[in-house]
């Protein structure tokens, strides 16, 4: 992706965020993350759309203006379509929650029963840079993995799902 392609489409998807409501913690939180997502597409390079990638990484949190629960990835998505924003980004911003929801894991969290797990490796890498940004600075995928733990307890499938995302975004060629 160009330098410069890619400074207007910051330019305008922090002015979405601005506009939705989102405050200056959000807006640099979704900049780190497009950075490393933009970074982590670039090692797939040959197969997956890197404008795709930053644009919905930088968009992701974009629920984070109505909501700061689990429940900001829907509520995202649901603004995403009044934006009438393609449904590829609706997807990326709807299923980036952790390593995704299962239906049920969804309905069990009050949201609608549906299937949030990210499918297209696009979805994959926002999501994952996502885990692996706290606040505004880089994470180990180790912390993460304890932050789960510590959260959901030892056994939880999302945590397999974590490792598995990890595998196919970062280790996996």
């Amino acid at each position: 992706m160009e330098a410069e392609s890619k400074a207007e489409l910051r330019r305008e998807c922090n002015r979405v965020l601005r506009a939705a409501g989102c405050d200056d913690d959000v807006i640099r939180h979704c900049n780190a993350v497009a950075d490393l997502a933009l970074e982590l597409a670039h090692r797939h390079h040959e197969s997956v759309d890197e404008r795709l990638v930053f644009k919905g990484a930088l968009l992701h949190d974009l629920g984070r203006a109505r909501s700061h629960g689990i429940n900001h990835g829907v509520v995202g998505g649901a603004m995403a379509r009044a934006l009438d924003l393609d449904e590829e980004l609706v997807r990326i911003i709807e299923r980036h929650i952790g390593a995704g929801l299962t239906a049920a894991e969804a309905e069990t969290v009050g949201l609608p029963p549906r299937d949030l797990l990210p499918e297209t490796l696009e979805e994959k890498i926002v999501a994952h840079a996502d885990n692996l940004i706290a606040g505004w600075k880089r994470t180990s995928i180790d912390a993460v993995i304890a932050d789960f733990k510590a959260e959901l307890g030892e056994s939880h499938p999302a945590i397999k799902r974590m490792l598995a995302l990890h595998k196919a975004v970062v280790i996996e060629l």
